[in-house]
């Protein structure tokens, strides 16, 4: 076939063809080819450079020996021929010699700068060869096209995504609120050193995982969860960080300066609407022009006519609904209907609804095509990361923290409560505040903050002077444990500073050496000014800095009440479940008994609500530190009842019960596969060293779903403990074994190594090459984007599958023997699974489980 005239890349060509005869397209070169190829192109090079008089005879067939070696790596002339022209030269020739790193090996520096050269002057060559070839055009314009539809897809996103002209300044200024109002965090302590009280959210923001459900149970970094989907009901208990989620979203949103992983946030709007806001005083919620009037925005007024509309119906919107559980019950449904018009009037923006795990049943906003996420408690890694930022944040030496660190490894109940945001800082506080020394237990925590933040700080940094409002600890308590109450018996998180006022108006005619002191107002201004408890997050509103701390200070109301039944009364609603547990650790003996037979009892009498009462009333048995042994055993044998749990919902509310529930699990023994699974999701849920006998009790399971769970939290545990008592227990049949850490690897390896490998944390290639067993691998999933090219897999020489989760860069670079796959391997079709809905592969397998 007569060549055309190219693309003109050379002059002067080395015609291909009259080197090697073609017929028609021929597509391989052989052996001989190759070498003849090289030995000509060496020789001309030789000759035409004046080396050929430097170096001997052997050492440039050796030369030629060695471009022959970098061509052979092409495997095929026309292995991509677009993709060959579209590298150039020699980005080719680079890719070449990456492929064959020892073809060189020996040869003198003029050697070496030949077959460099001839490698450079091959590769331009062969491009242009690939432009005169028949099918290159058509290739091309194949190519060509698919990659024009592509960037007009996303183009066409992006200028849906712009503004209007008449908007644009609007919503600049727009964005610059949000990035204020929303672009720092409270982090609890860290104004009781010389550090300010706040943290910018840039710098304080820890990256926490997701979990789906147990159709989907994968973990993924939390602000993913709206990548690749519109619409997310994520649960997280007290403390976990849902709130600051909310705020990283709206901000990195607003800022526009995302890294690859925020891109799906670029040009949207984000609208922030804290329900504890939105409902005080039990107002109606907005309609969407009402949204930055309801959360105080001061630019509210100026917003252009239409503006809220037009973002909306161009799907630009990205609506951050935060805190179902904080308002009441009884709202919720009108709160449901709120939320359902919304998205029916405005379906193709980005939804994100926060709520606590109980106050809403599982598949709540299912129908609306939400899907349903969890917090996961923090790791390992997690901890430590936050430990030392908040010790960099303070401004104390890293010895506070490595000091910290070890205490929370060795003390198996502070391990346990350092398992959110919220409960790190507490503790990182006390122990600096403390030098060194920490209570036991939830409570004992929450006493030691209470008095580090209303008595110790004032007094020991001096502030108090002659004239100023001075009040003690107790009353301080005493004053802030009304209004917690008075929230908590209304169904509020937040309540109109007038009523606070009022409030304390009220009590202060029962404290005189207070109420001599000033106002109602004065008082008020002091307790929101100096407790550290208090906070306006608008204008004429007051709240707690976190609603553990409401929750807290409610209870001790109560007990002190004596409002025994009234606690039992409201037990069954969710708002009411956190001041259960504290009202059983603020309780004295007789007073707990009274309480828990109470939570049986009408547990006993109900049908609806009785699992849920018992299992509440076991979960207060960790506070109850002295309780009637009868009554501890009457709760106990109410939690047995309700085990093994019988779907996810119940898996989490056995796992809220905490470390108690874990003397209570059965082992594997005569359970169906669902039971086998939901328990194993109760006991990894808890997260703690005491879970791990239990979870390796079922490591001989071959469940896809109990194996990939087990492997799938291994991160939380300690490395080696949980890796040699579960991890080497598990069958590798289609099973993706997540590491995330270099250690994770290492272990693997001496359990005889895995082939099927999940990255789920960052790697070097050169930490990964370490660690690896080069001899098992046969599949790998990467999760995370290490930033590197992939020759280096071609050292794993069983490696036949690779699986990218996420878009990575350098994927021309993989060895030529390795496929790309567009989703991971999964297991066989199960027969006695037929029908169950479970979502399948393109094979018709279904889709891999949680860890791989």
């Amino acid at each position: 076939m007569a060549e055309g005239p190219g693309a003109g890349l050379i002059d002067r060509p080395v015609r291909i063809s009259g080197l090697v005869s073609f017929t028609g397209e021929k597509r391989v070169l052989s052996e001989v080819d190759l070498h003849k190829i090289a030995k000509e192109l060496v020789g001309r090079a030789a000759q035409s450079t004046g080396v050929a008089e430097r170096l001997p005879s052997y050492e440039l067939r050796a030369v030629a020996h060695a471009v022959a070696d970098s061509l052979r790596a092409m495997d095929s002339i026309d292995m991509d021929d677009v993709q060959a022209v579209q590298l150039g030269h020699t980005a080719l020739a680079q890719h070449l010699r990456s492929q064959s790193p020892s073809a060189t090996l020996g040869l003198s520096s003029d050697a070496v700068y030949l077959y460099v050269s001839v490698l450079d002057t091959a590769c331009l060559h062969i491009v242009h060869f690939f432009t005169q070839r028949s099918a290159f055009v058509a290739r091309t314009l194949v190519e060509q096209s698919r990659r024009i539809e592509e960037l007009s897809a996303k183009i066409d996103i992006l200028i849906a995504r712009t503004p209007s002209p008449a908007d644009a300044p609007f919503e600049e200024r727009y964005a610059q609120y949000i990035a204020s109002k929303h672009g720092k965090l409270t982090i609890f302590g860290l104004d009781l050193s010389e550090s300010p009280g706040t943290w910018p959210l840039d710098a304080a923001y820890l990256s926490l995982d997701a979990v789906g459900d147990t159709t989907n149970p994968m973990l993924l970094p939390a602000d993913q969860v709206l990548a690749g989907r519109n619409r997310v009901l994520l649960r997280g208990v007290a403390g976990s960080g849902k709130t600051t989620l909310v705020q990283w979203l709206a901000v990195s949103t607003a800022q526009k300066d995302l890294d690859e992983r925020l891109l799906y946030l670029y040009g949207l709007v984000p609208f922030v609407l804290p329900l504890r806001t939105l409902t005080r005083g039990g107002q109606a919620l907005p309609t969407p022009d009402e949204f930055l009037s309801e959360v105080g925005c001061p630019i509210a007024s100026l917003q252009p006519t239409g503006w809220f509309d037009r973002v909306l119906r161009s799907g630009r919107g990205l609506i951050l609904v935060d805190g179902i559980d904080e308002i009441p019950e009884s709202e919720r449904q009108e709160a449901r209907r709120w939320l359902q018009d919304l998205v029916g009037s405005y379906p193709s923006n980005r939804w994100l609804v926060t709520s606590r795990p109980s106050a809403v049943r599982e598949d709540w906003l299912v129908g609306d095509d939400f899907a349903e996420l969890d917090l996961a408690s923090m790791s390992r890694d997690n901890v430590i990361e936050f430990v030392k930022r908040w010790h960099k944040a303070a401004g104390t030496g890293d010895q506070y923290a490595q000091d910290l660190l070890r205490a929370i490894r060795a003390k198996q109940d502070l391990g346990r409560l350092a398992t959110n945001p919220l409960m790190c800082a507490l503790i990182c506080a006390l122990h600096q505040d403390r030098r060194g020394y920490l209570p036991d237990g939830r409570k004992e925590i929450y006493d030691a903050a209470l008095s580090m933040l209303l008595a110790r700080r004032d007094r020991e940094r001096g502030i108090y002077k002659p004239g100023t409002i001075r009040i003690g600890e107790a009353h301080h308590v005493q004053l802030l444990q009304k209004l917690a109450y008075w929230m908590i018996r209304n169904g509020r998180s937040e309540m109109d500073r007038s009523d606070a006022v009022r409030l304390l108006a009220h009590a202060l005619p029962s404290m005189p050496q207070i109420a001599g002191q000033g106002t109602a107002d004065d008082i008020y201004r002091h307790l929101l000014i100096r407790s550290g408890l208090l906070r306006e997050p608008t204008e004429g509103s007051m709240d707690f800095i976190h609603r553990t701390f409401q929750d807290y200070l409610g209870a001790k109301a109560a007990v002190e009440d004596l409002d025994f039944d009234f606690l039992i009364q409201h037990a069954h609603l969710d708002q009411w479940e956190d001041v259960i547990r504290m009202a059983v650790a603020h309780a004295r003996m007789s007073e707990r008994a009274r309480l828990l037979t109470g939570l049986v009892e009408r547990g006993d009498g109900s049908e609806t609500e009785g699992r849920r009462l018992h299992l509440l009333a076991a979960a207060c048995l960790e506070h109850a530190t002295e309780l009637d042994p009868a009554v501890r055993a009457e709760v106990q044998r109410r939690a047995a009842d309700l085990i093994p749990p019988q779907s996810a919902e119940q898996a989490r509310a056995l796992a809220d019960v905490g470390p108690v529930v874990l003397d209570l699990l059965p082992g594997p023994e005569g359970l169906t596969p669902d039971e086998a699974y939901f328990t194993v999701l109760t006991a990894t849920r808890i997260g703690t060293d005491p879970a791990i006998p239990v979870l390796a009790a079922y490591g001989e399971l071959l469940d896809i779903r109990v194996r990939a769970e087990l492997a799938r939290v291994w991160s939380r545990f300690d490395c080696d403990r949980y890796g040699e008592e579960v991890i080497a227990h598990l069958s590798d049949e289609y099973l993706y074994f997540p590491v995330s850490s270099p250690d994770e690897l290492r272990a693997l390896r001496s359990f005889g190594g895995r082939p099927h490998i999940k990255i789920s944390g960052p790697f070097t290639p050169e930490a990964f090459l370490r660690a690896c067993d080069p001899g098992s691998l046969r599949d790998l999933w990467v999760e995370v984007d290490p930033g590197c090219t992939w020759e280096w897999l071609g050292e794993f020489p069983r490696l036949s599958t690779v699986y990218f989760e996420v878009p990575v860069s350098g994927t021309d670079t993989l060895p030529r023997s390795v496929r790309v796959l567009d989703e991971p391997l999964g297991p066989p079709p199960d027969p006695s699974a037929a029908g169950d809905g479970g979502a399948q592969s393109r094979d018709g397998r279904p889709r891999p489980a949680s860890g791989l």
